[in-house]
């Protein structure tokens, strides 16, 4: 079996590889394969491209052709549409993860999407910030974070959740960011999917799904997960919120993730 980690919008492989695989890998063993790759401009993938490169359509089709490289490479076959596949993507790398299962770019049969943050609008409220931080690097780079700590859009979220707001500020640190500030710009602007009609054409498919939100994150609203899961006709998994502890946050995931990993499988099983 192969399952695909996707992380979130500046970050790199290592946040889903540090989170989420170990309990992909308590659950089908060590013998899964587990593919994480870096996005377009974040981590190892060092272009950066024009503003249309980062369209959630063509990160989708990067994604996929990166994919199957890695899976060809690691098995020395070509992976097949008949083999299924599971992906788990986190924040931007849900919306991607949805793309690549409306498109039918990976022979996907079952996701899990956590913490979403896109839907049907470019450049919702909650995404609005990132265009804020990426002009700030572009003008001033690193610095720009003494400024960014001064504009309303920072203490409205701040007011909400202190750690939130934190994490934010890790975008002004994080390897190369002026000169990749572009992901920050443009991918925001993009839609997960065009309506609710989209997101029902999943299930049908027989393509399983799992929504995971947390309570008082301004950046993955609870309601834009609620209206995930049910387009997807999915389970909506709830965690604790960040500001009451990472780990614990981290912990709850774990434990989520794991039960319907396991479910899931017996289904799988069961189909089989």
């Amino acid at each position: 079996m192969t399952t695909l980690l996707l992380h979130g919008l500046g970050a790199d492989r290592r946040q889903p590889l540090e989170l989420l695989a170990p309990v992909v890998r308590q659950v089908a063993g060590d013998d899964e394969l587990v593919i994480a790759p870096d996005v377009r401009a974040h981590g190892g993938y060092l272009t950066v491209g024009e503003p249309a490169d980062f369209a959630l359509d063509r990160l989708a089709a990067e994604i996929a052709t990166t994919v199957r490289e890695q899976f060809e490479e690691s098995t020395g076959r070509p992976l097949d549409d008949g083999e299924p596949l599971t992906v788990l993507g986190i924040s931007m790398g849900a919306a991607i993860a949805l793309r690549l299962a409306l498109d039918e770019l990976l022979p996907i049969d079952r996701a899990v999407f956590v913490r979403p943050a896109f839907d049907d609008r470019s450049l919702p409220d909650n995404l609005r910030v990132f265009p804020v931080i990426g002009q700030l690097l572009v003008d001033a780079g690193a610095a720009g974070a003494a400024e960014f700590r001064e504009r309303e859009i920072f203490h409205r979220i701040a007011a909400e959740s202190p750690a939130g707001a934190k994490g934010l500020l890790s975008q002004f640190t994080s390897p190369d960011a002026a000169r990749r500030a572009m992901r920050l710009i443009e991918i925001p602007r993009n839609r997960a999917f065009v309506d609710d009609g989209e997101l029902a054409r999943l299930a049908p498919r027989g393509i399983r799904s799992l929504v995971v939100a947390a309570p008082r994150d301004p950046v993955h609203p609870v309601p834009i997960a609620e209206r995930w899961a049910i387009g997807l006709e999915a389970p909506l998994v709830m965690l604790t919120a960040r500001d009451d502890g990472q780990a614990r946050q981290n912990a709850v995931l774990g434990r989520q993730l794991a039960r319907w990993l396991e479910a899931s499988d017996a289904r799988r099983g069961t189909r089989g």
